[in-house]
């Protein structure tokens, strides 16, 4: 037993690398990688914990999410920090010797920590949050997760684009989920002069309300908007609970009015205009 101890020990201290004072011993890695592995456990530990208190419903999922961010990007600068010193690198020292390079660093890459900052405090404030259908500069996503430095986001194309998360800080974001209400939708219909608009009425809100994802609990209403240069404007209004796919939804009942108003006899004008020609004698 003695002997397989003392050769443990000498695998152990045996010396990878040996430059000056500076000695890299098997040990040092060991205990590196072991430093990963509990980083590694200990966030799949935090991961479930938070899952069963969202299941419980004693936790909302968009805090969940924030916490678990948070003590990750903190696990690991701890992570970071002890398996440097455990390799004989004294962060410290590192950090006070090099003040000059770092400041070049932080002038080159400033806004690298403003995007770094801006994720911090969207974690901390939850403003977005992983799940959540939001509109940038007219572009409607889902956020998928909030990074340290970047914010996934898939857009109704299926295109994962990158978000510096400066610009959800400092741009005009459009949060639908964070709505106390249901959110509201509109579609544009025009038809030709003449037709029986109190049938149109009824004809769009009969279309709308037929659609699973529209809340019937909320009627739908028509505006008649406008004397169109064409025809008769109108405005059919409806909530739906499918925020992020409502193109869809949309082209599902527009294909319903144009069903109806075919079965009805109600036309739907294209732009046309009068000529009137005066003959000069």
């Amino acid at each position: 037993m003695e002997a397989i101890i003392d050769s443990l020990k000498d695998v152990l201290n045996f010396k990878i690398i040996e430059v000056g004072t500076y000695t890299l011993h098997v040990f040092n890695l060991v205990l590196v990688l072991g430093i990963y592995v509990l980083t590694r456990l200990l966030l799949f530990a935090l991961g479930q914990f938070m899952k069963r208190r969202v299941k419980q419903d004693l936790i909302d999922p968009r805090k969940s999410y924030a916490i678990r961010q948070i003590v990750k990007y903190l696990v690991y600068l701890i992570a970071v920090v002890i398996a440097m010193d455990s390799l004989g690198v004294h962060v410290t020292g590192l950090l006070l010797g090099s003040t000059a390079l770092f400041l070049g660093l932080g002038l080159g890459l400033q806004d690298t920590f403003k995007d770094i900052v801006s994720g911090i405090v969207i974690l901390i404030e939850r403003t977005v949050s992983a799940g959540d259908i939001v509109e940038i500069n007219g572009i409607v996503g889902q956020i998928k997760d909030v990074g340290l430095r970047t914010t996934r986001v898939l857009t109704r194309d299926d295109i994962i684009i990158l978000v510096p998360n400066q610009k959800l800080i400092n741009d005009q974001v459009i949060n639908w989920t964070q709505n106390q209400m249901p959110t509201r939708f509109y579609i544009d219909v025009d038809v030709a002069y003449g037709s029986d608009t109190r049938l149109v009425e009824k004809l769009l809100i009969e279309e709308a309300i037929k659609h699973k994802h529209t809340i019937s609990s909320l009627a739908p209403t028509v505006h008649f908007t406008n004397f169109g240069n064409s025809g008769l404007a109108f405005r059919l209004f409806f909530h739906c609970e499918e925020m992020f796919r409502i193109e869809r939804v949309k082209s599902d009942i527009r294909f319903g009015i144009d069903e109806a108003f075919r079965k009805n006899g109600i036309t739907i004008p294209f732009p046309q205009t009068d000529v009137w020609i005066r003959k000069h004698e």
